[in-house]
């Protein structure tokens, strides 16, 4: 297990893991993944607003998008019924 932050990496075992997360570390397993992140960490007020905005946007244009895929799909049951009749 290791335990990094910035440019500092130390290998730890299970028993330090609270410790380094506690002094803001991210603790990695064996193979590089983040098991913990570590505390205390902020996001820049500016990245947390243009993060909100571009969420909001995702948010908007997901809904058309499947208001139109609802209709598309009303579409093709309506053409269905007709070419089977």
């Amino acid at each position: 297990m290791r335990a990094t932050k910035g440019n500092r990496e130390y290998v730890i075992d299970e028993s330090q893991k609270k410790h380094y997360q506690d002094a803001g570390y991210d603790i990695l397993d064996e193979n590089g993944t983040v098991v913990a992140y570590g505390r205390g960490k902020t996001v820049p007020y500016d990245e947390h607003i243009a993060l909100k905005a571009e969420l909001e946007a995702a948010q908007k244009e997901n809904e058309a998008l499947k208001a139109e895929l609802e209709a598309a799909q009303k579409g093709k049951r309506s053409d269905t019924k007709k070419a089977g009749e």
